[in-house]
C-alpha cells in the first residue's frame, strides 16, 4: 500500500505504546514519550515543551526529521524510519531529595553530551556488535566491518571504504533559559544512522565519511531495542551523575568516557566557535569535560569546537 510504513521491510515503524510501557516506570527518569511520524526537529519540539514548563523526563522520537540541527548550525535529516532521532528533556539544576539528587551547578552541564555519548557507544557495541568509539565532544565513530561492502565505498565525504573510521551518530545539547536568564533545562538530542543506504548518507563537513550501522556490518539493526538500550543507558548514567552532584569522576563517567574516546592521544585540528583553529595532540579530557590539547604554544583547554582527527 503506497505510503504504508511497512513498504520497506528493512525499516519497520516504532510502536509508541510498546516503547512507553518499556521505558516509563514509576521510579524511572522518563515520564512521557511522544512518537512523531514526522517533525522538523525533535530538539525544537522538546525546547518548546521545556519553555511551557514540561517537567524533566520528556522523550520525543521522530520517524523522520526534516530540519534537524547539528553543531555550528548544520542541518541534519534522514529518510523515514532509517535511523533514531530522539531528544530528551533534563533539568539538572532542580534538586530531587527523594532520589538523593542535589542540584548540579551549570558549570558541569558540559558533561551531558559526553554522558549521552557513553550511553550511545555502549548500546551500539552491545547490540550492533561494532567497534564503536567517540570523537570528542559529540560524534560516534564506527569502523567499517565485513558487511560494509560496496555501500561504504560510495559514501560521500571523500574517504569511502579506505577510511578506518566513519561517523554514524551525533549528539547536540542545548540549554533552555528561564525568563531570568538562568539555565532552566537542557535538551539533549541524539541522532543515529541505522539503515541508511550509501546514496542516502549526508555529507560530513569535518572530513570523515558518514555511514550507518547497516553499512558498517552491524549484527542487528532493529531500532526498537537500540532505542531502548540508548534511553536506558542515558537514564542510568544520568542518575549516577546526579547522585554525584555532577562530579563525572566520582560517578565513573569520566573514566568511561576516556575508555571509549578515540580522540585522546591523536593529533588533531580543532575548529573553534570563533572561526579560528588549533592543532596539537589531544592529551586527555579534564574533569570539566574540556579537551586538553598540547600545542606548540602550550596547553589549551577546549570547551567547544569541531575536532578533526589527523592521519
Amino acid at each position: 500500500m503506497p505510503g504504508s510504513p511497512y513498504t520497506d521491510l528493512d525499516r519497520p515503524p516504532l510502536d509508541e505504546r510498546r516503547l512507553a510501557r518499556a521505558l516509563i516506570t514509576p521510579d524511572g527518569l522518563w515520564t512521557r514519550l511522544v512518537l512523531r511520524t514526522e517533525t522538523g526537529s525533535t530538539n525544537a519540539d522538546v525546547t518548546a515543551a521545556a519553555q511551557d514548563g514540561e517537567p524533566e523526563g520528556l522523550v520525543v522520537v521522530a520517524e523522520r526529521q526534516t530540519a534537524g540541527r547539528g553543531r555550528r548550525g548544520r542541518s541534519w535529516e534522514s529518510p523515514a524510519r532509517a535511523g533514531i532521532a530522539t531528544s530528551v528533556l533534563l533539568r539538572p539544576g532542580v534538586a530531587q531529595p527523594g532520589r538523593h539528587w542535589p542540584a548540579v551547578p551549570p558549570a558541569r552541564y558540559g558533561w551531558l553530551p559526553l554522558l549521552a555519548g557513553v550511553a550511545l557507544v555502549e548500546a551500539v557495541a552491545l547490540l550492533a556488535e561494532l567497534d564503536a568509539t567517540l570523537k570528542w565532544p559529540n560524534d560516534l565513530l564506527v569502523r567499517p566491518g565485513a558487511g560494509a561492502g560496496d555501500g561504504a565505498a560510495g559514501a560521500p565525504g571523500g574517504a569511502g571504504a579506505a577510511a578506518d573510521e566513519a561517523k554514524c551518530a551525533g549528539i547536540l545539547a542545548e540549554g533552555v533559559t528561564s525568563a531570568a536568564g538562568a539555565p532552566a533545562a537542557v535538551v539533549l538530542g541524539m541522532g543515529l544512522n541505522v539503515t541508511l543506504r550509501a546514496h542516502e548518507l549526508p555529507v560530513n563537513p569535518t572530513g570523515l565519511p558518514a555511514t550507518s550501522l547497516q553499512l558498517a556490518g552491524a549484527a542487528a539493526t532493529d531500532r526498537d531495542p537500540l532505542l531502548r538500550a540508548l534511553l536506558r543507558g542515558v537514564a542510568r548514567w544520568y542518575g549516577q551523575w546526579r547522585v554525584a552532584g555532577g562530579d563525572a569522576g566520582a560517578c565513573g563517567l569520566h573514566e568511561a568516557y576516556l575508555r571509549h574516546c578515540s580522540t585522546v592521544g591523536r593529533e588533531v585540528r580543532v575548529l573553534l566557535p570563533a572561526g579560528d583553529d588549533l592543532r596539537g595532540t589531544a592529551r586527555t579530557v579534564d574533569p570539566d569535560g574540556r579537551l586538553v590539547l598540547d600545542t606548540a604554544a602550550g596547553e589549551r583547554r577546549i570547551a567547544a569546537g569541531d575536532v578533526l582527527h589527523l592521519r
